[in-house]
C-alpha cells in the first residue's frame, strides 16, 4: 500500500513554510475560502504528476509565494537571495532504492518525491540583467523546474510512483474540465506503453476505415481523397468519452455529472492495482441533499487506500469523522488537526442530525444558545448592547440542543476558540451550569445563565425583563393561559413576534448582556 505520510512546503502559494502529517486513509481539508485547501491538493498533484507542463500551466508567478517575492524586493535584491519553491511528499516504505535518500530540505533519510523550482544557474547572466532593471521585474521565466526523488534521481510523469486522480467538482460545468477529467482518469489507469499501443491501434483502425469505406467516394474526387484525421487534435485521447446507460456524461446535468464522475472514480479507486491516491476538490458541488448522502455512503464504503477531500460542507466533514479533519485558517500557516477530539464526540456528530458544525469550527468567536427563541432574538440583542452587527464583530451564533453543549465545547477546547454558552439554569444554576461545565470553563470558554433560579428558562427571564412589552404583545385574547405560560408553550413563534413587532423596545436579560460583553472583550 503506497501512502503519502507527510507534505512539506516552502514558498508555495500562501505557505512560506508548511508541514502536515496525513492519516493513512482519509484526510479532510476544511477551512474558509483562501486558506489553502485547494493549494494542498494542487501541491500533491504537481509532485505526483512529474509534469513540467502542469507547473508551467499554473504559472510559476501563481505558484511562488507572493510573500517571498515581496521580501526579496524589500531586501538586498541579490541573485543569491532569490527564493526557491519546494514541495516534498514523504512516502511510506516503498522498497524502492530510487525513492530512498536524503535529498530533501531537512536531509533526513526517507522515501519521497520533490518538486524544486529554483533560479537556473545556466541563465545567471540573464537573471542579473533582469534584476538590474529599475522595476520590480521578477525573473520567473529564468527558473528551472526539477522533479527528483529523495535519492536524487530525476523523474517524470512516466515513472508513476503513485497512481493518482484529481477530481475538481467546482469545474464540472466546463467542457474542457470534462475532457481533462476523462483523460486524467484514462492516463491513471493505463501505463505509458499501453497508451502508446492503444493510440497506434486506434490510428490503424482509422486508416483501415478510410481505405475500406471511403475508397468509392475517393474515385470521384481524384486527385483528392477523403481521409480521417489522426493528428494531435484528433486521436484516441481527444475522442474518449464516458457513458452511463448509453448516455454520455457530457449530456447529463451538472449534479449528475458530478455524482457520476466521483462515484466512478471511487469505484476504480477501491480496486486493487488501481489508484493509490484520490484527490477530491469540493465533491459537494451541484449535489442535492439526497445525492450528497449517497456520495458520502460511497466514500465510506469505497476508500481502502488514501483519500484527500477539500470541502466546505458540514455533512461531509461530520459524517466522515471529524478526527480525520485538517483545519486551515487565514491567520496561520500552521494547520490544526482534530485527531485528539474525543472519539465519542466524533461518533456523536457522525450520527447527529444535520448540523452547522463547520460553521462553528470556522468561526472566530461563537455564542452557543439553547434553542430557537434565543437564536431568533440574539442578533437584535447583540446590536442593542454593542451598537454593531454580529457579522461586523466576527461573532457567530449557533443554536445547540442543551444536551449537545459539551460536544461543541470539546471542539472549542481543542481549537482554543472563544465561546460563550448561554443556557437555562433549569431551576438550579449552581448544579446545572456551574458544576456541570466545571471541566470546560477556561479563559476561552464561559457559561452564562440567569442567577435567579426562579427564572429557570429564557422565556421566563425575558418576560421578567419585559413584562409590559410582552403583556401588550400577547395579552389580548388570552383566556386560559397567562402570557408567560403562552410564551413557554409557543417559544419560537413568540420570539419571532417580538422581533418583528417590538425588538427595539425589548431589554435583554442581564445574563445575555454579560455574555455579549464578554464575547467581544
Amino acid at each position: 500500500m503506497k501512502i503519502i505520510e507527510k507534505i512539506r512546503l516552502k514558498n508555495f502559494k500562501r505557505f512560506p513554510s508548511f508541514e502536515i502529517t496525513f492519516t493513512n486513509e482519509l484526510n479532510l481539508l476544511i477551512g474558509e475560502n483562501e486558506t489553502g485547501k485547494s493549494s494542498l491538493l494542487t501541491a500533491i498533484e504537481l509532485v505526483l504528476s512529474g509534469s513540467r507542463a502542469k507547473v508551467e500551466g499554473h504559472g510559476l508567478e501563481n505558484l511562488l509565494s507572493q510573500q517571498a517575492v515581496s521580501e526579496f524586493f524589500s531586501g538586498s535584491r541579490e541573485q543569491s537571495t532569490l527564493p526557491i519553491l519546494c514541495i516534498e511528499l514523504f512516502l511510506n516504505e516503498q522498497d524502492n532504492p530510487s525513492l530512498d535518500g536524503r535529498v530533501n530540505m531537512q536531509g533526513v533519510q526517507a522515501n519521497g518525491l520533490r518538486l524544486l523550482c529554483e533560479p537556473n544557474q545556466d541563465l545567471s547572466r540573464e537573471i542579473q540583467q533582469v534584476l538590474e532593471q529599475q522595476t520590480d521585474n521578477f525573473p520567473f521565466e529564468h527558473y528551472a523546474i526539477r522533479f527528483m526523488t529523495f535519492a536524487g534521481e530525476a523523474y517524470s510523469g512516466y515513472s508513476k510512483y503513485l497512481r493518482y486522480l484529481l477530481l475538481d467538482s467546482s469545474q464540472i460545468n466546463s467542457d474542457y474540465a470534462t475532457r481533462d477529467y476523462i483523460n486524467t482518469l484514462y492516463q491513471s489507469l493505463v501505463t505509458s506503453p499501453e497508451q502508446v499501443g492503444l493510440k497506434n491501434a486506434y490510428r490503424m483502425q482509422k486508416d483501415d476505415f478510410a481505405r475500406g469505406n471511403l475508397a468509392a467516394l475517393n474515385e470521384h474526387i481524384k486527385p483528392y481523397q477523403f481521409t480521417i484525421r489522426s493528428d494531435s487534435r484528433s486521436n484516441l485521447e481527444t475522442d474518449l468519452s464516458l457513458m452511463e446507460d448509453g448516455i454520455s456524461i457530457d449530456n447529463r446535468g451538472k449534479g449528475h455529472q458530478c455524482f457520476i464522475k466521483t462515484a466512478f472514480a471511487l469505484r476504480r479507486y477501491g480496486q486493487e492495482a488501481s489508484l493509490d491516491t484520490l484527490l477530491l476538490e469540493e465533491p459537494e458541488n451541484h449535489l442535492s441533499h439526497a445525492n450528497m448522502n449517497k456520495l458520502i455512503s460511497k466514500i465510506v464504503t469505497s476508500h481502502t487506500k488514501q483519500l484527500f477531500i477539500a470541502t466546505h460542507n458540514s455533512l461531509i466533514s461530520t459524517r466522515l469523522n471529524l478526527r480525520n479533519a485538517i483545519l486551515l485558517t487565514k491567520g496561520s500557516d500552521q494547520a490544526i488537526t482534530l485527531r485528539d477530539l474525543p472519539a465519542d464526540t466524533a461518533r456523536f456528530f457522525m450520527k447527529a442530525p444535520d448540523n452547522n458544525l463547520l460553521e462553528f469550527i470556522l468561526a472566530e468567536k461563537t455564542i452557543l444558545v439553547e434553542g430557537d427563541a434565543e437564536y431568533i432574538l440574539m442578533a437584535a440583542f447583540f446590536e442593542q448592547v454593542t451598537g454593531q452587527s454580529l457579522a461586523n464583530a466576527g461573532v457567530q451564533v449557533i443554536s445547540v440542543n442543551g444536551t449537545s453543549f459539551k460536544r461543541y465545547l470539546d471542539l472549542a477546547l481543542l481549537l482554543g476558540m472563544r465561546t460563550a454558552v448561554i443556557r437555562d439554569n433549569d431551576g438550579n444554576g449552581q448544579k446545572n451550569c456551574t458544576e456541570n461545565y466545571h471541566d470546560y470553563t477556561t479563559g476561552n470558554i464561559s457559561i452564562f445563565f440567569d442567577g435567579n433560579d426562579k427564572l429557570s428558562t429564557f422565556e421566563i427571564s425575558l418576560y421578567a425583563a419585559n413584562q409590559k412589552v410582552c403583556e401588550e404583545a400577547f395579552g389580548p385574547g388570552r383566556r386560559t393561559l397567562s402570557v408567560q405560560e403562552y410564551m413557554l408553550a409557543n417559544k419560537a413563534d413568540c420570539a419571532f413576534t417580538l422581533l418583528e413587532q417590538c425588538s427595539k423596545a425589548l431589554t435583554p436579560p442581564d445574563y445575555i448582556i454579560q455574555a455579549v460583553r464578554w464575547i467581544i472583550a
